[in-house]
């Protein structure tokens, strides 16, 4: 059995006003994540290009001429029926002798001659209404926004090209699917007063069940989906037991999304999609038939309204059942959508998430080392390390504290466990005891990852030892903070 020793160097710094010393560790992995596809028009292809300037054109045709918005079917069929309605009328009037039509005139008495005279300029004053009405409507679509982007090519704004290439994308480029998507969703949007839902009281709290937490390695808004928590049946009657309770839940949903796109940004190079992570520990979806079909009706509304906004979408915890569901769902999604999955089984969780968000953004819960309310580690402090772990070897990582008084703060997690870990403070006075912070004790997978914190009394250093007895090799991460507030 080897043994390697983890050595790190000392850096004098400030910590609150006051000297303390920091170590940088020596190896840093880096893991890989998924990049957006570029939004700037000089890396799209010639046909990407194409397209989206022809997308621009028919864009800008249909707003100045007013189609961009289209009517509600049942106005458009209510004025087909009052034109043909006319037209039959007319073809009367023309059948009718002048003879009776003169009788008719003198038939009417001056009561009649009167009320009609009143119709008609009512109907010449509903007509210029109507008008009026037409012609503020092409001002309200010159003004028409999407996630707080004027949609008017002619305006230029920054972050149309990145809202239109969503669009492109979504229908592979093809021009006429894609403003036939971009009207619908338009239309969705102002018929179910999307743009004010984050400002409705939706008497519905269900952050249990989802909410934004940290970003990715590229800086994606992450979004996590714990479908176990519904295994409640109080939650979920409350969410799904009456159609109106549903209606919520898809409500709620959607303004979840909405939070998540306020943390975007449409420029060219920027931030333009979410990570999702769908947690399906203890999901009981097939069991439970209001789930399975809010949760496809969510899919269809994010799919056909929010295009291109995920740009992974990772589904940890799978149970058996779920690849007979992703098969239920499957041909309701693109090739595009299809091709963002990641699957993990729970022995790969954290393993596989922390590919593509760090470990410092990484909720506790998988694996990470972020807590809520925690103020011990900050951005700017407590960088997380790496290490390889070999089969059978042992691995010290040794924190240097050579002032009293020093306070120590560290996570550690070992990606697959089962290994046997200890602390101890080693004084640098060889006449002094080591003092044991933490007696050596197997470690298997179903720990979380570890936080602990020493306050020394003498010069010394603090040694975490972690030794990996099995025949596959470990991941270790880690990361520490000093303070000293002695004078």
């Amino acid at each position: 059995m080897t043994v390697e020793v983890v050595k790190v160097e000392e850096e004098t710094q400030k910590v609150d006003g006051v000297a303390a010393t920091k170590e940088e560790p020596k190896t840093v992995t880096k893991c890989s994540s998924y990049k957006e596809e570029s939004n700037f028009l000089s890396d799209l292809k010639d046909f990407e290009r194409k397209a989206l300037n022809e997308f621009k054109a028919k864009l800008e045709e249909a707003i100045l001429g007013k189609s961009l918005l289209n009517k509600e079917e049942e106005t458009i069929k209510k004025n087909e029926k009052a034109a043909a309605g006319g037209v039959v009328e007319k073809e009367k009037e023309a059948e009718k002798p002048v003879d009776e039509e003169a009788e008719q005139e003198e038939d009417k008495n001056p009561k009649e001659q009167i009320a009609q005279e009143v119709e008609k300029e009512a109907e010449k004053e509903e007509e210029k209404n109507e008008a009026e009405g037409e012609e503020k409507c092409v001002e309200v679509d010159k003004d028409i926004a999407l996630w707080g982007v004027p949609l008017l090519p002619s305006k230029g704004a920054e972050g149309i090209d990145v809202i239109l290439l969503k669009f492109l994308r979504a229908r592979e480029f093809k021009v006429n699917d894609a403003l036939e998507m971009l009207k619908n969703t338009l239309q969705w949007r102002k018929g179910n007063n999307i743009d004010s839902i984050l400002d409705e009281d939706l008497e519905v709290d269900l952050s249990s069940a989802a909410y934004m937490n940290g970003v990715d390695r590229e800086g994606h808004p992450v979004c996590y989906n714990i479908y176990g928590v519904f295994e409640s049946d109080e939650l979920y009657q409350k969410t799904f037991g009456t159609e109106e309770k549903r209606g919520q839940f898809l409500r709620w949903r959607l303004r979840l999304m909405e939070q998540g796109i306020q943390k975007l940004d449409f420029k060219p190079g920027g931030i333009s999609s979410l990570l999702q992570i769908n947690d399906l520990k203890n999901a009981p979806v097939l069991a439970k038939k209001e789930l399975r079909v809010a949760t496809k009706q969510a899919v269809d509304l994010l799919q056909n309204n929010y295009p291109e906004f995920v740009a992974r979408n990772i589904i940890i915890n799978a149970p058996f059942w779920y690849y007979a569901l992703n098969a239920l769902i499957s041909p309701f999604l693109t090739q595009r959508t299809k091709s963002k999955f990641v699957v993990a089984r729970p022995a790969k969780v954290t393993e596989i998430l922390l590919k593509y968000i760090p470990a410092e953004e990484l909720p506790v819960q998988y694996g990470g080392f972020k807590r809520e309310n925690d103020f011990e580690f900050s951005k700017e402090g407590g960088a997380v390390s790496e290490i390889t772990l070999k089969a059978g070897s042992t691995e010290t990582i040794e924190i240097q504290a050579p002032e009293i008084g020093t306070t120590i703060t560290w996570d550690l997690t070992v990606l697959g466990w089962e290994v046997s870990y200890k602390e101890e403070f080693v004084p640098t006075d060889e006449g002094s005891y080591t003092i044991i912070v933490q007696k050596g004790k197997k470690m298997g997978s179903h720990e979380g990852p570890i936080r602990n914190t020493f306050k020394n009394n003498e010069a010394g250093k603090l040694v975490l030892t972690i030794d990996n007895a099995s025949s596959k090799k470990k991941r270790v991460l880690y990361r520490y903070k000093t303070k000293n507030f002695s004078s």
